[in-house]
């Protein structure tokens, strides 16, 4: 089957006018634009970047989702109050309760809309901070980020949903009263005005900006970023100007497990430790719980002299998580026939390597994780050769903060009012996920939010 490819809109086309504006082309941008379509809107998306897809094209575990019939196929009985506790816990309680219970109680309506558009996310994993497997991703188990932007696409593609890239928006257009009138844009080096009733942001965060970075973390200012180069937060500066009220700007997540030796950071999926793969330090020793939340595996790596780790996995695990096949095809992961040999390539001592894989061994048997009290992504012994290893350490991952928004996806000023017109989704929109993200909650958020800014848009213009 030849390779899907979508057209961008010439920018000829562009009009001084549309129902409704999109900044952004990930994940929450694509959704809400077709949403809004289905519901009868004339939406256009705007794309600041000459590639589509943003940030959710980086996405590579799954959508998390509770009670869905997926689960249910599975044999797992899952229930929203779970998925609403351990998302409250792993956001150490600091997460908006409003948008959480919308979150929780829409992710199962979310699989289901994308299945109506033949966007089937009908296998499941296991990430950090869940005990049920709620991670829905592709029934190849291909990282879920791509294959959800290329077939949002083609659903705009066949709503004849128009699409600009390389056009930048530098400014939201009020009336006095604070209302939304439409944009001031940069559209392949030409300046324009475009006008609208209504407008999403769905420009992601701003873990690419190691400037706006350092003013709200300083700790943080070194670290690199799994982040695509667009990154950089224009949308929350946009709406800051605007009168936008933002929440949480200092809670960034550092992911765990970034690869991290060549000039680009790439991170490695939560999936490859749901399917079972353990995290060693230069001894060969297991130092965490490898499931733990991202924040705490997190800190158990920098707690280490050399603040790194390998990812250690057999063929079995290698074969669950299609992406490793990628990682390997560009030099990322080390080989080894045994597990003595992986040591060697490695530099870690054999016979502690051994050890390590024959006490991980007895712990699956025996269902318990004595020493580190893991008790999720136990399903399966190291014992397929050959061996693999990654080396990772931890790297901006995700940015937490940003606008605030209600769970009608209305954008709030700073008095805590509604701003008539301005709605945010996915990244751009602070609160949901506290002090720190689960893994599988980001990829959730841009449909959930997504579909909600497209509805609430509908209705506002309505």
């Amino acid at each position: 089957m030849a390779k899907y490819t979508f057209k961008p809109t010439d920018a000829s086309k562009l009009q001084e006018k549309y129902d409704l504006i999109v900044i952004g082309s990930g994940g929450a941008g694509l959704t809400s634009a077709l949403q809004a379509e289905e519901l009868g809107l004339k939406p256009v998306i705007l794309e600041k970047m000459s590639k589509l897809g943003g940030n959710t094209t980086r996405a590579s575990s799954g959508m998390n989702a509770s009670e869905t019939e997926v689960q249910v196929n599975h044999k797992v009985i899952d229930d929203m109050q779970a998925f609403y506790d351990e998302t409250y816990d792993g956001g150490g309680r600091a997460n908006n309760e409003v948008l959480l219970k919308y979150f929780v109680t829409h992710s199962a309506l979310a699989i289901n809309w994308l299945a109506q558009h033949n966007i089937n996310l009908d296998d499941l994993t296991l990430v950090g901070g869940m005990t049920r497997p709620r991670t829905h991703r592709p029934h190849d188990g291909a990282p879920v980020g791509g294959y959800l932007v290329t077939e949002l696409l083609k659903q705009i593609d066949k709503a004849k949903v128009p699409v600009f890239e390389d056009a930048e928006v530098t400014e939201l257009l009020q009336d006095n009263d604070g209302t939304i009138t439409g944009v001031k844009a940069t559209v392949n080096g030409n300046a324009v005005q475009i006008e609208a009733a209504a407008v999403i942001l769905a420009t992601g965060g701003f873990g690419a900006n190691a400037e706006m970075i350092s003013k709200v973390r300083p700790d943080l200012a070194n670290y690199r970023t799994t982040n695509h180069e667009g990154a950089t937060g224009d949308g929350i500066a946009l709406a800051e100007k605007a009168g936008a009220l933002l929440t949480d700007m200092d809670q960034i997540q550092v992911h765990p497990t970034v690869q991290q030796d060549t000039d680009h950071a790439y991170l490695i999926g939560e999936a490859v430790r749901g399917e079972g793969a353990i995290l060693v330090n230069s001894r060969g020793e297991r130092f965490t719980n490898e499931l733990a939340t991202r924040d705490k595996v997190t800190a158990a790596i920098d707690e280490l002299p050399e603040k790194s780790a390998y990812l250690i996995l057999d063929q079995a695990v290698y074969d669950r998580v299609p992406a490793m096949k990628f990682y390997d095809s560009i030099g990322l992961v080390k080989h080894g026939a045994t597990i003595s040999v992986l040591a060697k390539e490695i530099g870690v001592p054999a016979n502690l390597l051994e050890w390590t894989r024959t006490e991980w061994n007895v712990a699956v048997n025996s269902k318990g994780d004595s020493k580190y009290k893991r008790s999720t992504g136990m399903h399966h012994e190291l014992k397929n050769a050959p061996y693999y290893a990654v080396h990772i350490s931890p790297a901006v991952h995700y940015t937490m903060g940003g606008v605030a928004i209600n769970d009608k996806a209305q954008v709030l000023n700073t008095e805590g009012q509604v701003i008539r017109g301005l709605f945010a989704a996915g990244e751009i929109a602070g609160g949901l996920h506290g002090h720190n993200r689960i893994g599988g909650n980001s990829i959730a958020e841009t449909v959930i939010f997504g579909r909600q800014a497209g509805k609430q848009a509908y209705k506002y213009l309505g």
